[in-house]
């Protein structure tokens, strides 16, 4: 079989994925059991997979869908510990102190907050954080899902404190092979590594400037009554504001200070600047946008989590910053858990692991339940109960709920992730040939030629549609990448940083973080829906990124050590 035909072959299950869940509107329940399989055959014939590395990549899916559901466990417990707590209606309630228009709190609870928990934690948990705290603020669930989705975007990069570059592009980068390069030139891996960091945390910030913007507007036009985008357009300076003091902070913390820090840095700067800010009216608009009535919501915007004041009558009065304690701890718990040695090193002491699954080198999976970000929320609950004097009733009515909650998200992922490790893990194969994701990238940079830096970006947005995980695209993608600049005789430094933008952009379309984020609100069956919505910003990002690759290399000459090499 000749390579484009095979590229067509391995972008068939992402194909039938689209057209299922977006052109057809078919529940991911129905739609990915289909692309499961569609892949797995995929593997076996054309890929010539042996059927023990199928079976065991499934297995190594499903050992990462409990992980994942773990995660979305917490994040729906601790908001029904604070719905039964009273925490919920404090926090509510504080929000009249700041700005009562939606579209402030969606930049201030969803964007700010969300990009600190995901420069925290990463791996889908902002959304999953963030979406039903907007629910439980009156947001409808659909519009809590869009808009949590939209968090996916400029902070992914330095999510996690930093893992998809410095597990992502630092172990997917034949690191031994390019610093013999590197020091044949006269120059170190440790400069390399720092100018992939910083260009991707300056093309995030010129791209992500307008994220805030988009992310409201799009709100605006698709849940306002109106269905205007131009309802949006008030908010344009505030929106700025709110970006740029996400932005500058987190540009210059990634070009001074490294990977590490630039999302959780730019987000606590910005929640320090525009909430005051917001609090005296600065910038904000003379209009004040909400929701239509909630009776008149289409049954598409809905959930099956919805928190209403009289869920939670009769609890004692509670401060909003008492409320808010469980996030902060949250946050704090996240930071400590990622950066204080001893602790991380307890917290991965209790692992459940399985080493080449069936044998099959390279496939392996574990879950850490307390590292995990769900066991760091099952511990903010244990605190919340105690510090809310709750009661066991109230505490027992949290747990059986969300539990309820979860069964709907487990079915569709255990088909979902599954699916993802049998694309990724195609490169071992008896027909001899690159794996499906690679195979797919090889297609599009032999197309394109020349002009291959626009497309970069959306080959690392295809690896993360595919695994749902920037650090993953960039395990996947980033040496293929570096491949293609040193043929072309460009920056491989720049081209891998436009390979971990791209893929920090794909988060907002990839299905299994849809699926995550739907399922914290109870709005599964909804995922096309949603990715309608986030492709327009996906389309943005990607366009951006892409012109401010050309204009890299071809205006202003960015290079490095390695160009002609």
């Amino acid at each position: 079989m000749n390579e484009s035909f095979l590229a067509l072959l391995a972008f068939t299950p992402l194909l039938l994925a689209g057209i299922l869940l977006i052109g057809f509107k078919i529940p991911a329940k129905i739609a990915m059991p289909i692309v499961f399989l569609a892949a797995a055959i995929i593997g076996l014939t054309a890929w010539d997979m042996s059927f023990s590395r199928i079976v065991a990549s499934t297995i190594q899916g499903l050992i990462q869908t409990a992980g994942l559901l773990w995660i979305i466990f917490g994040a729906i417990l601790l908001l029904n510990t604070l719905k039964h707590s009273g925490g919920i209606t404090a926090i509510r309630n504080g929000f009249s102190g700041i700005s009562p228009d939606r579209r402030v709190q969606a930049l201030i609870v969803a964007w700010l907050f969300g990009c600190f928990i995901e420069g925290a934690s990463g791996f889908g948990t902002p959304a999953a954080v963030a979406a039903p705290l907007m629910v439980a603020l009156g947001f409808p669930a659909l519009a809590a899902v869009v808009v949590g989705m939209m968090i996916q975007s400029t902070p992914v990069s330095f999510g996690a404190v930093g893992t998809p570059i410095v597990v992502g592009v630092g172990s997917g980068l034949n690191r031994s092979s390019i610093t013999s390069e590197l020091e044949a030139a006269g120059s170190t891996w440790d400069i390399f590594f720092q100018q992939v960091t910083s260009g991707v945390a300056i093309t995030h910030g010129i791209v992500g400037i307008l994220m805030p913007l988009i992310l409201v507007t799009i709100m605006v036009r698709f849940f306002g009554a109106n269905k205007s985008w131009k309802e949006g357009l008030s908010i344009v300076p505030f929106a700025i504001f709110t970006g740029i003091s996400f932005v500058v902070p987190y540009m210059l913390v990634g070009v001074f200070l490294g990977p590490e820090f630039p999302s959780m840095i730019g987000a606590m700067v910005g929640l320090a600047i525009v909430v005051p800010a917001a609090r005296k009216g600065f910038l904000l608009p003379k209009d004040t946008w909400d929701f239509p009535e909630s009776t008149s919501w289409p049954d598409e915007w809905i959930g099956n989590l919805q928190i209403k004041l009289e869920d939670v009558v009769g609890q004692a009065p509670m401060s909003t910053f008492k409320g808010w304690v469980p996030y902060v701890l949250l946050a704090v718990f996240l930071v400590a858990s990622r950066t204080i040695e001893p602790l991380k090193a307890a917290l991965t002491s209790i692992s459940m692991s399985w080493s080449n699954i069936l044998g099959e080198e390279g496939i392996s999976g574990s879950i850490e339940p307390l590292y995990l970000p769900g066991g760091i929320i099952i511990a903010v609950v244990a605190v919340t109960f105690f510090l809310h004097r709750m009661s066991t009733r109230n505490m027992s009515a949290a747990l059986s709920e969300s539990t309820k909650t979860i069964f709907g998200a487990g079915f569709v992922l255990i088909f979902t992730v599954p699916m993802v490790r049998i694309l990724i893990n195609s490169g071992v194969n008896g027909a001899d040939i690159a794996s499906m994701p690679v195979m797919m990238a090889q297609a599009v940079a032999s197309g394109v030629g020349d002009i291959y830096p626009f497309f970069a970006p959306a080959v690392g947005a295809m690896g993360a549609f595919i695994a749902g995980s920037n650090t993953v695209s960039n395990l996947m993608l980033a040496e293929f990448q570096f491949s293609v600049a040193e043929t072309l005789g460009l920056s491989t430094a720049m081209m891998v940083a436009l390979q971990a933008v791209g893929a920090a952009a794909g988060n907002m379309i990839a299905i299994h973080n849809v699926v995550a984020a739907s399922a914290t609100v109870g709005l599964l069956g909804r995922e096309g829906a949603t990715i309608r919505k986030t492709i327009l910003p996906t389309i943005y990002y990607l366009v951006a990124t892409g012109l401010i690759g050309l204009i890299a290399f071809y205006v202003l000459g960015v290079t490095d050590a390695l160009v002609g090499s």
